[in-house]
């Protein structure tokens, strides 16, 4: 008989791409299900049938009596859940999303896997260390892992979907210099009201073509803007088809989420980073960090924007200069050995071991 996994995830596609992948590799040697709150189920298709664990934040000091009154509920919902569906195995991708599962977890004595996509820990999986029984990540160098947890930590190739495996075949459709503008589904505003005024200027000087996630609510505006600048481009907020859009592009400006970057750097486009210099004890700086260790990235600090500079370097880019060349060379030597069969082996003797 098959082992029951439950995979807990929610939230951003951080979270919910990491999961989608880990589901899809064990689910031909386990009974794998899904739970996510409801701002991840836009990135499930209907392929996956979720359970829905909507677990608050906690960080409105207001509303906070009644976020634990509600997490606690949400706690005897997942016990439930679990105890009904025998789940022998329960892994979490992080996030606050997980908190009901992983107690309810802890409580049943079920085998507990975190998944570390960031460079750092995140708050969720360090509060969990204690009773997981492994972190999954992909490097050795964890920062703010307490050195008392090291023995659970083991490493894996960055999770791609596995369509990206499938599709790794270099595509253009034009000799247009494409660059793909990954803002996020939410959107940024150095990347819908910055980034495009360089672009107007480099317009004048090269052929390119922009292909732009922003939010919804953008759309409309960066679609008149490059219409009205005689610029090619496609505007989008989200695509499930990533993958196809990404091809097409030679250079790829974005935040550093782990998976975006992991992604980017499977497909071999070369990407300049601008870590949000909100995010969490920095994670998205380190996160880029380690790709520009192995000179196969640029980061650009958003705090210390200059249009001038970006401009001169997006230029020198376009005619695929040396240092790109070294960017793209790198990042192929880096995937050598991430192979879908690999990542799965691998994850399947984390699972399995005793």
């Amino acid at each position: 008989m098959k082992k029951k996994v439950l995979i807990s995830t929610g939230g951003s596609g951080g979270h919910v791409i990491p999961a989608i992948t880990i589901y899809n590799h064990l689910k031909s040697t386990h009974e794998t299900l899904i739970s996510t709150d409801k701002r991840g189920l836009k990135y499930l298709n209907k392929n996956y049938k979720a359970f829905i664990i909507n677990t608050p934040k906690l960080n409105n000091y207001l509303l906070f009596p009644f976020s634990v009154l509600k997490i606690f509920f949400l706690t005897i919902k997942s016990f439930f859940l679990l105890k009904k569906n025998n789940i022998s195995i329960l892994i979490s991708t992080g996030g606050y999303m997980s908190l009901p599962l992983c107690l309810a977890g802890k409580i049943l004595g079920i085998n507990i896997f975190l998944i570390e996509p960031n460079i750092v820990i995140g708050r969720a999986n360090k509060f969990f260390l204690n009773f997981s029984k492994k972190l999954i990540c992909y490097s050795k160098n964890l920062i703010n892992l307490p050195s008392e947890n090291n023995h659970k930590l083991s490493t894996i190739k960055p999770l791609i979907r596995k369509e990206y495996y499938e599709t790794n075949v270099y595509e253009k459709h034009d000799n247009l210099f494409t660059i793909i503008i990954m803002g996020g589904s939410q959107g940024a505003k150095i990347f819908d009201e910055l980034l495009n005024k360089s672009f107007v200027s480099v317009a004048k000087k090269v052929s390119i073509k922009i292909i732009h996630q922003t939010s919804e609510k953008n759309m409309n505006f960066l679609k008149d803007f490059y219409f009205q600048n005689n610029i090619e481009s496609r505007v989008f907020s989200f695509d499930h088809n990533l993958n196809k859009v990404l091809k097409q592009g030679d250079l790829c400006i974005t935040r550093a989420g782990a998976s975006s970057l992991a992604e980017l750097s499977f497909l071999n486009i070369p990407f300049i980073a601008i870590p949000l210099p909100s995010s969490k004890d920095n994670h998205q700086y380190e996160n880029a960090k380690y790709y520009e260790k192995q000179d196969c990235c640029w980061i650009i600090d958003q705090k210390n924007f200059d249009n001038q500079k970006f401009e001169k370097f997006l230029l020198e880019l376009t005619n695929k200069s040396r240092n790109y060349i070294t960017k793209k060379n790198n990042l192929q030597k880096l995937n050598y050995q991430n192979t879908w069969n690999n990542v799965n082996q691998k994850i399947l003797k984390i699972i399995n071991e005793n």
